[in-house]
């Protein structure tokens, strides 16, 4: 055995270092909003739009794989993948020289290209790494999924700074940067012995429905976690800066940072001491309701910014505690389960934050938010952005619901399947 484990050694690293790579594509973008409507006058619809973008695409690749899993070479999608990565993000630095006067063309067309590779990575990484020979194979998910939380920190940090240095206008040559960066991924995958994976679905003879209710709820879950948890990642930057008015380099490292190290730490200490994951994903629905009504209700800028950050805190394990949970009540259910998982976190994903964009929008050009915000010294763009808070509340609140379902039915199903 430990000489299997030694063989996938260098496999494992590969897919560690590729997720912290690939989270420049989920964190770049919203750290660029409010430079895109400052420079190109992008509406927050718009910038909404393009996460639709991102993650519809991903939903696509994910549900492609789940019907199409065995036409998949999993040696070749792990090399394409960081490839397709590199190439979507150069395509996007270079929109302004592309697309001079159709900058959001630009956007939308690198946004599809690393979306199609951010859902290969996806769906391919998680089952990938639980294939691999390991000691403790539940540690190894957890840190999968907390290097993608590192990798925001990083990808927060650096830009950051580069942005603050160097000025919002050099934008695309921090892109660039970041596109470098799946390279090695490459070289590495090409390099990494790959294990025997499981493309299909299983629902494993007797139980099967059961499994498959199972599964549906598991989907269910993962939708309502990572809307809660996108909706906050995608728009806290702005929300600091323009809601609060907050300078966005300290919004930025104040904000996204730290909800990316809070993201981080509990993946990690889940990892090492972790149990009990109904419980901690019941919990983690509850806290993130009650940050996003502080920062959807109060006007008091530090316990609103402190609400955002403790975010990351409750919505950390909601993505990766879903796969958790479904490998622990119904084991070895295939790529394809994992396929179908990815596509309910991804169309969360899409959805909550295009929504949240749409409700600043719609609020900031009504009467009645300039009206309310005279008398509560806000502008109606703030009134808009604490409305945009408010409507992603629901989203944890109705996981409270299917939590509380599952709470009360996978005891009975797992019991069935003995």
């Amino acid at each position: 055995m430990n000489t299997e484990i030694a063989k996938f050694k260098r496999t494992k690293y590969t897919c560690y270092y590729t997720y912290l790579a690939m989270s420049s594509i989920f964190t770049l973008p919203p750290l660029l909003f409010g430079t895109f409507h400052e420079m190109y006058g992008i509406s927050y619809t718009l910038l909404g739009t393009l996460v639709v973008v991102n993650f519809c695409t991903q939903l696509l690749v994910d549900l492609l794989v789940s019907f199409f899993n065995k036409y998949v070479d999993l040696r070749v999608v792990a090399r394409v993948m960081p490839l397709l990565t590199s190439t979507g993000l150069f395509v996007y630095a270079l929109t302004p020289t592309i697309f001079p006067n159709r900058a959001y063309v630009g956007l939308v067309l690198g946004t599809f290209l690393f979306s199609v590779a951010g859902g290969l990575c996806e769906v391919l990484l998680s089952p990938l790494v639980a294939a691999l020979p390991s000691e403790h194979p539940e540690r190894d998910m957890s840190m999968l999924h907390s290097l993608y939380a590192w990798g925001v920190v990083m990808v927060v940090t650096i830009s950051t700074v580069f942005l603050h240095v160097c000025g919002k206008e050099n934008w695309m040559y921090l892109t660039m940067f970041w596109a470098l960066l799946p390279v090695v991924s490459f070289v590495m995958f090409c390099i990494s012995p790959m294990p025997e994976t499981n493309l299909s679905h299983n629902p494993g003879g007797a139980g099967a429905k059961q499994r498959n209710v199972g599964l549906l709820l598991c989907v269910l879950c993962i939708f309502f976690g990572s809307a809660a948890e996108n909706a906050m990642t995608n728009w806290v930057s702005v929300y600091i800066e323009s809601a609060l008015g907050v300078p966005k380099m300290v919004g930025d490292v104040l904000g996204l940072a730290l909800f990316g190290i809070l993201l981080g730490v509990v993946r990690t200490l889940y990892g090492r001491y972790g149990r009990n994951i109904i419980g901690v994903l019941l919990i983690s629905m509850i806290g993130a309701t009650a940050c996003y009504l502080t920062a959807g209700l109060l006007n008091n800028t530090i316990v609103c910014m402190i609400a955002c950050i403790l975010t990351g805190l409750f919505t950390s394990m909601l993505w990766p505690g879903s796969l958790i949970m479904m490998e622990e009540y119904f084991p070895h259910m295939g790529v394809a389960a994992y396929a179908l998982m990815a596509a309910g976190g991804d169309f969360g994903a899409s959805v909550a934050p295009q929504l949240q964009g749409a409700v600043v929008d719609l609020v900031t050009a009504s009467d009645w938010a300039v009206q309310l915000g005279g008398t509560v010294s806000l502008s109606a763009e703030q009134i808009g952005m604490k409305a945009g808070m408010l409507v992603s509340s629901l989203f944890p609140i109705v996981g409270i619901v299917v939590l509380m379902v599952i709470k009360r039915s996978f005891p009975k199903i797992a019991g069935q399947q003995r």
